[in-house]
């Protein structure tokens, strides 16, 4: 046989070669993180819970789930070991990047108007804004029901319920 013909064949196994390797590299990695896990470090289960390890056992971790909730996992049951700062982001909520220097957000619109006493000092709440105004909208109802009775007569709408179109 040529080598020409053989050269195919050689690719692939040395491609199949080198995914098998890097595959055996990051279960390694992730044998030697769980082996490295330490009782007080926080750790990601692969179901995406996060917990404090409080033994570590040959196959088994004791974890903390919660304050006083402990529960048994297997080895391989841990996704990730955490370090202590990104545990405490996660966990907690502490991050020191967060922390604002003073800075003070308002619940509510008010300081966005700048001066609200002023504004408050403009609105009148007296009877006799708010009787014309009642009497202004009294008008363009009625201005509007005439108008809508007065296109109904136009078209020969104006039946009532039950009317019948007998001829």
């Amino acid at each position: 046989m040529d080598l020409i013909t053989l050269l195919p064949f050689i690719v692939l196994i040395g491609a199949m070669f080198l995914m098998t390797r890097s595959a055996k590299k990051k279960q390694a990695a992730a044998a030697q993180m769980r082996n490295d896990m330490q009782p007080g470090t926080g750790v990601r289960t692969i179901g995406g819970m996060y917990a404090t390890v409080k033994e570590v056992h040959d196959d088994t971790v004791l974890l903390e789930v919660a304050p006083g909730v402990h529960a048994v996992y297997a080895k391989n049951a841990i996704g990730a070991v955490l370090d202590d700062a990104e545990y405490n982001r996660i966990v907690h909520g502490d991050d020191p990047e967060l922390d604002t220097d003073g800075t003070v957000v308002p619940d509510d619109a008010s300081s966005l108007t700048g001066d609200a006493d002023a504004e408050v000092a403009k609105i009148d709440l007296g009877k006799d804004g708010a009787a014309d105004d009642a009497e202004k909208t009294e008008d363009a109802t009625a201005k509007d029901v005439k108008a809508a009775e007065d296109v109904k007569d136009a078209k020969g709408e104006g039946k009532t319920d039950g009317d019948a179109d007998s001829k």
